[in-house]
């Protein structure tokens, strides 16, 4: 994760400025999600200072991103680790992992559409250990002065419940005892072992996942973001994708779909658009699902 092949044309990567001005203008998209690797963003250096060089590469992408108007989701994209261990249960520490928030914080305090995703898929964690980390990096993101901007943390949306995520997230505050910007992430797939892996769809995700969240976001007054989900550009995608997408009401703020950017035409899930500049065409699954 120290290296990456980022969508930024003057390093020679594919045009993730032009796709993402093409899905805010052609498509009326208002939010995007720019995964970034813990180990790139500090160089390799556990602990350390953020890297001026690759953090400057990554801001190119998050400009371009925020001159759209839209919300733009810092996706720190390492599942709970820091090579293959768990942050605050065993190694790395708490502490490091919120000097890494603390020092994005200040970097972005006052960028009113910057949002902070605090950590991409945590799995086989402690969650209420986890739970706890989470808190120390929300006290400490507000305490740097990002006061306003929203973050979230992931949970998957059909286990959100069941696994008792929810039991051991909902207590997470701001530093006032508020929760204003707090919001769940979750996300989920529609193929037949959710893992996003396979070009055709199998469910909609409505009664085994998204009704029964949606009952618990609104007893707990809360609400969530699903920030990633998909499928192939196949019929069965465009069915169960569309369905879902519909069942997006008032206490979801809406969804994300995965992926467009450095994906190529080859990738399973791609939502890369074809074309270039003016002329960037949908793949078909954007076209029937996504695009508003």
């Amino acid at each position: 994760m120290t290296n990456v092949y980022p969508p930024v044309q003057s390093l020679g990567g594919p045009d993730g400025a032009g796709q993402m001005n093409h899905f805010a203008t052609k498509d009326n998209m208002n939010i995007f999600r720019l995964p970034i690797g813990w180990q790139y963003i500090l160089g390799g250096q556990l602990g350390g200072k953020l890297n001026s060089a690759n953090l400057g590469k990554y801001d190119q992408l998050l400009q371009a991103c925020l001159k759209t108007g839209a919300v733009c989701i810092i996706d720190i994209h390492n599942y709970a680790r820091w090579n293959g261990k768990i942050i605050g249960q065993g190694e790395p520490t708490d502490a490091q992992f919120v000097d890494l928030w603390t020092q994005i914080a200040m970097r972005y305090k006052s960028t009113t559409n910057v949002a902070f995703g605090v950590m991409n898929e945590p799995h086989e964690v402690d969650i209420k250990k986890w739970a706890a980390t989470v808190q120390l990096v929300v006290n400490a993101i507000r305490g740097a002065g990002a006061t306003t901007q929203m973050r979230n943390d992931y949970t998957s949306a059909g286990a959100f419940i069941t696994n008792g995520s929810g039991a051991a997230l909902l207590p997470i505050t701001n530093p006032d005892n508020s929760t204003t910007g707090l919001i769940f992430d979750v996300h989920k797939y529609l193929d037949s072992d959710n893992s996003g892996t396979h070009v055709d769809c199998v469910t909609d995700n409505i009664s085994t996942a998204f009704q029964p969240l949606a009952t618990w976001l609104r007893t707990n007054r809360r609400q969530a973001l699903n920030t990633e989900t998909g499928g192939g550009n196949t019929a069965s995608c465009a069915q169960y994708l569309c369905a879902q997408v519909a069942f997006v009401n008032d206490v979801y703020l809406g969804y994300i779909g995965w992926g467009a950017g450095s994906f190529d035409e080859t990738y399973t899930l791609t939502e890369t658009p074809t074309g270039s500049g003016n002329n960037m065409q949908d793949t078909s699954l954007v076209k029937a699902c996504l695009a508003r």
